[in-house]
């Protein structure tokens, strides 16, 4: 069962009872990266399940909890772990919600995080604020260093997506793409090559002018509400008539398929949750819809890693992996692939410590398989790879499928 997030907390009942069904069995704890990386048991799933409980119970004061549960990383490998069945993401997602109205932040944390909620969500102030940040690295502030340190040298010049994009020969689909916010400024080669693998599918594009941010940044911070602004725009932008809403973001797909829960106590509810049934990842869809490709002239060793909003929270594994293996390249997978790679969102800027731990982890895990490229599906498992992994090329799975095709 998936639970609401309460909003202005309500329904703390609900999360209660959803609480207790943790077992408390330990199974979660190997691949929770916060538990490995800092060893204490309230560091771990089992650990903040039972703070959560004990402060919907009344038995422990919220601000006796805040550090914990602001240490983890929503990366969701405790959900792929348990046993019970336990939806661990839905509820460290309501708890955030049901405490952020009632938490006090520091100054210098509050102007960190209404920096990133009014710049990530938004492309083209996204852009301006990463020139800036470059310029002024050196000068940068010690609380805003970790997230000017994650920008590119250099921003690929700006490359909008069409409104539409044609299929290639018979047509078989047609879909709407989410473009997605940090993407399309860090990265907008990446929805350009979803579009032209879709397109060599038989897939027909289109990329509703209106969409704007998925909302996952603000939902996952506790900001409810303006993750519903943003949910609400793009549930008047995405037209109904197309076969699906592809994603080709892991975080950004997560999200939506969360409006549901985030809609729980408003009038869109149902509108929100047939939105988040029809959305899915590029790659399980193309995996459905049965894959073509030309093998790749010069077939790559890739280590493809598991983003956790694909892998965990999405249940998407063995799509991308297919794909890549049909275009001829041979995949392998790194020891321990359930981690979180520490990008998880903005947590990379808000715990850059634990993030930089679980970056080079991750980091040596892959370069162990001697990849000639690394694919992920993610771009802040990207950013955060490409921090740690120097020359070896890391591209999202599209990327490696469009540029290597063999026609």
């Amino acid at each position: 069962m998936r639970h609401a997030i309460p909003p202005n907390g309500k329904r703390t009942e609900a999360m209660a009872n959803a609480i207790g069904s943790c077992v408390h069995c330990g199974f979660c704890l190997s691949t929770c990266p916060t538990y490995l990386t800092l060893g204490r048991e309230e560091d771990s799933p089992r650990g903040r399940i039972f703070l959560m409980k004990e402060v919907l119970e009344g038995n422990l004061a919220l601000q006796d909890v805040l550090e914990p549960i602001d240490n983890c990383l929503g990366c969701q490998a405790c959900v792929t772990a348990c046993p019970s069945g336990v939806e661990y993401g839905d509820l460290i997602t309501a708890f955030r919600a049901h405490a952020e109205p009632q938490r006090s932040r520091p100054p210098v944390e509050r102007a960190r995080r209404a920096l990133v909620a009014h710049t990530l969500p938004h492309p083209r102030r996204l852009r301006a604020a990463a020139r800036v940040g470059r310029l002024t690295r050196r000068l940068a502030p010690p609380p805003l260093r970790p997230m000017v340190d994650l920008l590119p040298d250099r921003l690929p010049k700006r490359a909008p997506l069409p409104a539409i994009h044609p299929a290639e020969g018979v047509r078989r689909a047609r879909v709407a793409l989410l473009a997605g916010c940090a993407q399309q400024a860090l990265d907008p080669d990446i929805g350009w090559a979803t579009l032209r693998v879709l397109a060599r599918n038989g897939v027909e594009t289109m990329i509703p002018p209106a969409q704007g941010c998925c909302g996952a940044l603000a939902m996952h911070s506790g900001n409810a509400e303006q993750a519903r602004g943003f949910a609400r725009r793009n549930l008047r932008a995405f037209p109904s008539d197309v076969d699906a809403i592809v994603t080709n973001a892991a975080g950004c797909g997560s999200g939506m398929h969360e409006y549901g829960l985030l809609f729980a106590d408003e009038p869109e509810h149902e509108e929100a949750r047939r939105f988040a049934e029809r959305v899915v990842d590029v790659a399980r869809f193309l995996d459905e819809l049965g894959f073509t490709a030309t093998p790749a002239e010069r077939p790559l060793r890739v280590a493809y890693h598991d983003a956790c909003h694909l892998a965990h929270a999405q249940r998407v594994r063995e799509a991308p992996v297919r794909l890549l293996e049909a275009a001829g390249h041979e995949v392998v997978i790194p020891d321990e692939w359930e981690l979180c790679c520490g990008s998880a969102g903005t947590y990379n800027v808000e715990r850059p410590q634990i993030a930089a731990e679980l970056g080079r982890r991750k980091a040596q895990n892959l370069l162990a398989t001697a990849p000639e490229a690394i694919a992920a599906g993610n771009i802040g498992c990207l950013t955060q790879l490409r921090t740690h992994l120097g020359e070896v090329p890391v591209l999202h799975t599209m990327q490696i499928l469009d540029r290597f095709d063999g026609r």
